[in-house]
Order: structure tokens, then sequence, then C-alpha cells
């Protein structure tokens, strides 16, 4: 199955232009219905009040885009009602700031709804059935495609939610994700899924020359959390039964730094005997910032780990097994050095200064005696 480019890029340019259009009347109606994100501790990273109303052009721009384009084929017109949830129940928590358990128990409805809808994992369930049952058919086997594709869809999404602590972090992190994954779609064959992936990238791309260091607005958790739904969500209607690698594979890939960072916040607030839902400033960008690099230095690198991680995806779609693991011992040395730096490199930068302060000084004075 070829795509011809106005399939290609047209969700993505479509998606781009109204969410770029819609940001700047965003950052103007913010502060009129109090999305406004006011620095409170010293966990956030900027210090002055910032528009939280981000999320609504992402939002428009990628409804906007699926509704002209691929709202037609099966399963698409579920998740953008499934998107819908997902980014209300972002406003709301944005405005008023709800516990993360109720925050939670409407991830869990807006994912039950979307199940019900027909958007969901079976592989699970027919890999048990194969293993344990031959070919009959497994008691209970509903109950297993909703317990997977619920944690599936949850976890996704939370896991972008969390990222979101840098200026223009999520937002290119879900593009460089949500390209990626296109792309593998596209040279399979699978043309439906490639439109709705680009609109996603699309949606993100235009959000994010707004949101880059120095950002005028942020995006907040009703943008991050319908990142992150979306890209999961879209991953599972747009497979075959077959295709376990779209289902589950190629995401958790390319979504492999906000998925261990993640994993490593929950480890950390349960070591801690915390809340998982306790915010802190151990996240892997927090730790870059430490180690002397700046916002935008600190989100590029992270950009780069994404898009080794979008590469390995690529790679295990057409059975490169040898060079992901190559890339993947990259990733984890690159990782390694994040998590073992000891937030002391601004003393050794210092005193390499203060070193070439010294050699000035005396390549001066010798310069005068010379001179004399």
């Amino acid at each position: 199955m070829t795509a011809t480019s106005s399939v290609v890029w047209g969700p993505l340019i479509l998606a781009a232009l109204v969410a770029a259009a819609a940001t700047p009347l965003a950052i103007w109606f913010a502060p009129k219905i109090g999305l406004m994100d006011i620095p409170k501790d010293n966990r956030r990273v900027h210090n002055k009040p910032m528009p939280r109303f981000g999320g609504a052009a992402i939002y428009l721009g990628m409804m906007v885009s699926l509704a002209f384009h691929v709202s037609q084929y099966k399963g698409v017109s579920a998740i953008m009602l499934g998107c819908t949830m997902i980014f209300v129940l972002g406003l709301i928590d944005d405005r008023f700031d709800i516990k993360p358990l109720y925050k939670l128990a409407g991830q869990v409805l807006t994912a039950s709804v979307v199940f019900a809808l027909g958007i969901r994992i079976t592989f699970v369930r027919i890999t048990l059935v194969e293993y344990f049952f031959g070919s009959e058919p497994i008691m209970f086997g509903g109950i297993i495609d909703y317990i997977v594709t619920v944690l599936w869809l949850v976890a996704i999404t939370n896991s972008v939610n969390l990222i979101d602590g840098l200026d223009g972090l999520a937002a290119g992190i879900s593009a460089i994700s949500a390209l990626c994954i296109a792309y593998v779609a596209y040279i399979h064959g699978y043309t439906v899924p490639t439109m709705v992936m680009m609109a996603v990238a699309g949606s993100a791309l235009g959000f994010l020359p707004f949101n880059f260091h120095p950002a005028k607005i942020f995006m907040g958790d009703g943008g991050s959390q319908l990142l992150g739904f979306a890209i999961a969500a879209f991953s599972v209607a747009g497979t075959v039964k077959s295709a376990t690698i779209m289902v589950v594979l190629m995401p958790a890939l390319v979504l492999g730094l906000p998925i261990f960072d993640t994993l490593m916040a929950i480890i950390r607030r349960t070591s801690r005997r915390q809340s998982i839902g306790t915010a802190d400033k151990e996240h892997l960008h927090h730790k870059i910032m430490r180690a002397g690099f700046g916002q935008r230095r600190a989100v590029l690198l992270m950009y780069s780990v994404s898009g080794i991680m979008g590469t390995v995806a690529v790679l295990y779609s057409r059975g490169l097994f040898v060079e992901c693991i190559g890339l993947l011992a990259v990733v984890a040395m690159i990782i390694g050095v994040i998590l073992t730096d000891t937030g002391k490199n601004n003393i050794s930068l210092k005193g390499h200064r203060i070193l070439r302060e010294d050699l000035g000084d005396e390549k001066r004075k010798k310069k005068r005696r010379n001179s004399e």
C-alpha cells in the first residue's frame, strides 16, 4: 500500500497550522478563566505566572485535522471522544488541582469508554488461549482485554504527563514519538495509522514554538494527558490483531524515556513510602538541570535520547535486532551518566574559568614585559 504526499503530510500540516493559530488565543484567554500556573514551590523551574491553557490549541489542531482527514475510518471517532474526555479532565485538574486519585479515576473511566467502543488490546488474551488452551476460548477473556487495554492507556497517558517539566519537553518528545510511529506505519503499509499519528505530531509541533524556552505558555495537564492518550489509543486502533509490534512494542520503544522516568518515579516514591502522585524534583530533566545544563540544552539532550529510541523502534520493525541492541546500549550509557551525576559540574566549570582567567593574566603580564 502506498500513500501520496498529501495523504501523509496533509494531517500534519493542517494540525500544525490550527494549533499555531490557536495558541496566541489561548495565551490571551488563559488569565480570564483562571488557567495560570503560579510558581508556589521550588519544584517549578519558572519564576513568574504562566498561561496554562496550551492544551486547548493542541486539542483543536488534533481534532480539526482528524475530523477532516480520517474521522470516517473505524475506531477514529471513538478515540476522538476519548481524547475529548481526557482533555476536559486535564483542564479541570489545571483549574482546580484535583487529587491524584480522582484524576486516576477519570483516566480509567476514559479508557473504559474507549474500550467499550471497540478500542482494545487482544493479543495478550489470544496468546494465553493459544498457549494454555489451544483453540478453545478462555473464560473471562474480555476481562483480560479490558485490564490490559486500560493499563496501557493509563500508563502511557501518565508517562507523557509526568515528563512535562521543562519548556518544550513533552511537546517535542510527543512529536518525535508520533512521527516515528507514523513512519513505521507508513513503511509497513498502514495508511490510516500514518495519518492519525501525523495529526498528533502536527498538533504538538504547531504548539512547540510558543512552548520552547523561554516559554510563552504551558500545555498543562489538558495537553500532556491528551498527547499521551492519543499516542497510546491510536497505536492500538491502527493495528491488525497479529501485529503486536505496533500495539505495544512500538510506542513502548519510542516512549522509552518517559516510561523509564515514570517507573523510576514510582519506585522512588514507593521506597520512600510516599504516594506515587507526590511531586518531586528527581525526574531525569531535573537531574540534567542540576548537572549544569540550561533548559534548552537539557531539553535538546532528551530530544536526542528520544530520537535514538525512535530509531530503535524503526530498526526493530524491520528486523534489525543487532543494531537495536547497539543503540539501546548507547541510550543506557547516556541515562546512566545522567542518573549518576553528582551535580558538582558547576564547581569544575567554575574552576576551569578561574584557570582560564589565570592563564589570561599570565599572557597579559608577559606581553607587558615584552613591550617594555
